[in-house]
């Protein structure tokens, strides 16, 4: 099948991208987004132009390194699918394909198609752990929890934190990444020492980091490769109000 290719190039953060544009005759409908730009970059080299960066790990659907926008869609328009995992068979020959990287004020361009995502690093660690002793993992195996509960915690924990959400949201909010970090640890005994400050702090660096708040529009649910529900963010809403008003003195004033 034939693919058109127009991708976003931008040596760096201080300098102005652009799209270029690739034709590609002979794309195999069998491989991965990422193999066919693998390709391609083989292509670069060989004429001795700069290969195209991107990020990529596992390629697996695990890591969530491999963000990008394809024709307008976190991830590419196929729900519950990573970019590593989207195959070329839903494409149509013939089709021009427009790739960009996550367009976010928090997530600052490195180069063409990768951006700084530390923002959400930052965002765990600022609260995003248990520090407290549990014990061994004999010990942790003695308290015991509702499966229906557990169920509910690792649906959160599930998030692999690609910034989806983010690069599909109209004001890039990182309020679904942070609601299932902060969730996740709050339906579990041993997140309850730490509950109140935890969803303070993390509110507070998501806030200084420059993400924008949540109006609800939905599109990080749709783009999320996981599924995660945008439910999440109401229980951080309340569990934000919550420790607020409970210990208002000991807000994070970063």
């Amino acid at each position: 099948m034939k693919i058109t290719l127009h991708i976003w190039r931008q040596k760096n953060a201080k300098t102005a991208g652009s799209f270029e544009t690739h034709h590609i005759d002979d794309v195999d409908e069998d491989s991965s987004f990422l193999e066919v730009l693998d390709g391609l970059n083989e292509e670069q080299i060989e004429s001795g132009n700069e290969p195209i960066a991107f990020d990529h790990d596992c390629r697996e659907g695990i890591c969530g390194a491999c963000g990008m926008v394809i024709n307008g869609h976190a991830h590419g328009h196929r729900q519950l699918t990573t970019t590593c995992q989207l195959h070329m068979r839903e494409f149509k020959d013939g089709d021009e394909v427009y790739v960009e990287p996550w367009r976010a004020k928090a997530f600052p361009p490195i180069k063409d198609l990768v951006v700084d995502r530390t923002a959400f690093d930052r965002i765990i660690q600022a609260g995003g752990y248990v520090s407290i002793n549990t014990g061994s993992a004999q010990d942790a195996n003695e308290t015991p929890i509702a499966k229906k509960v557990s169920d509910i915690a690792f649906d959160a924990a599930t998030c692999i934190g690609c910034g989806g959400c983010v690069a599909a949201c109209p004001n890039a909010s990182a309020s679904l990444f942070t609601a299932a970090k902060v969730g996740h640890l709050s339906l579990l005994p041993q997140g309850q020492a730490e509950r109140g400050d935890r969803v303070r702090k993390m509110v507070a660096q998501m806030e200084a980091d420059g993400f924008g708040g949540c109006t609800n529009h939905g599109e990080c649910q749709e783009a999320c490769p996981k599924g995660i529900s945008v439910d999440w963010i109401a229980r951080l809403n309340a569990d934000f109000l919550k420790a607020t008003f409970a210990e208002p003195n000991s807000v994070d004033k970063r």
